[in-house]
């Protein structure tokens, strides 16, 4: 009889185990399972997007000799400021002078037959050659001279010279010097094709450079090309800023902020988006009617303090999910707790 009670008494401990177990694991999947939603709504969203690029001169030239020789003189440095047509070297003018001395030599030949011609002496044919040599000796000479004094094209700097006074000079090898045009500068981004239509001609932009901090300049659109990429869907736009001072150098990073208007769009808090790992995707979970939860890819637009833009995804008026959010899975029915 004792035995049969204790058995009785252990059946019992185990029936009050078993049912709190199971009240335990009511209670952690009702915590679970338990969300606060917020309302998607819409609200005007100022369409203002940053783009990141390196500053680039307006020109740059390659001062490069026609013809082979040595170097006579350099008139200028590193970091020097120069005019258009100003000089910039002297070569060696021996060539010139061997020039002068053919032209010459070919005149004086083309005289003598000139005269032997007119009294049946020589040929036609033969004065039309001798002609013709001394055209392209003279178009010869015309280009060694202007290679004797090579010139900036350009008003710029001088940004690097790569010979010295002495060296010799093998014609097309390398530049001697190169001269940037920095006033004004410019500055190439890559724009969404979506603004394709926004971007005009000569509208103004705000640019920072990141050495000088926070300073702003302003920019103004000074092309647009004609194509959009297909693969990146993006087209180029050209911004050039006067510089007039020549603060900003090429190779300096800048930021450019660009206002494409406003924009009249869904809005849901930060805490309601989830990332999926590995990937770049971002969704949010969406409360249905019967209080069950899909899981949404969306796409962001701008961030507003504790708010994102959703520009694909969502709609004006969906519940979504704001905590809770671990253990969700798509179809889950949940509780609100601030419904």
């Amino acid at each position: 009889m004792k035995k049969n009670r204790i058995i009785i008494s252990l059946l019992g401990l185990a029936l009050a185990m078993t049912a709190c177990s199971k009240k335990e694991q009511s209670v952690v999947a009702e915590k679970e399972s338990l969300v606060s939603v917020a309302t998607a709504v819409k609200k005007i969203v100022p369409q203002t997007t940053e783009f990141s690029a390196t500053v680039l001169p307006e020109a740059k030239n390659n001062i490069v000799a026609g013809t082979p020789g040595r170097i006579r003189k350099l008139f200028v440095e590193v970091g020097d400021h120069v005019s258009k047509d100003q000089k910039i070297a002297q070569m060696d003018d021996a060539n010139v002078d061997n020039a002068k001395i053919q032209i010459a030599n070919l005149k004086t030949n083309y005289n003598r037959l000139s005269e032997l011609h007119a009294v049946g002496g020589v040929s036609q044919q033969d004065l039309e050659n001798v002609k013709l040599q001394l055209d392209v000796a003279e178009k010869n000479f015309a280009t060694l001279q202007e290679n004797t004094y090579l010139v900036s094209p350009i008003n710029g700097v001088i940004t690097a010279r790569y010979f010295d006074e002495g060296d010799l000079f093998a014609a097309g090898q390398y530049p001697l010097v190169t001269v940037m045009q920095i006033a004004p500068v410019k500055i190439k981004i890559n724009i969404p094709e979506k603004y394709f239509l926004e971007v005009k001609k000569g509208m103004s932009v705000d640019v920072k450079i990141d050495v000088f901090g926070n300073e702003k300049f302003t920019g103004k659109v000074s092309l647009i090309y004609p194509v959009v990429d297909e693969l990146t869907r993006s087209f180029t736009t050209e911004i050039s800023i006067a510089n007039s001072n020549w603060r900003i150098r090429p190779g300096m990073f800048a930021r450019v902020t660009i206002n494409f208007g406003d924009a009249n769009s869904v809005v849901i808090p930060d805490k309601a988006i989830v990332k999926q790992q590995g990937t770049a995707d971002r969704y949010a979970y969406v409360l249905n009617s019967d209080n069950s939860v899909s899981y949404k890819k969306i796409i962001l637009g701008k961030r507003l303090a504790n708010e994102y833009e959703v520009t694909e995804g969502i709609s004006e008026g969906e519940k979504i999910v704001v905590e809770g959010l671990a253990g969700l899975l798509e179809g889950k029915t949940v509780t609100v707790a601030n419904q």
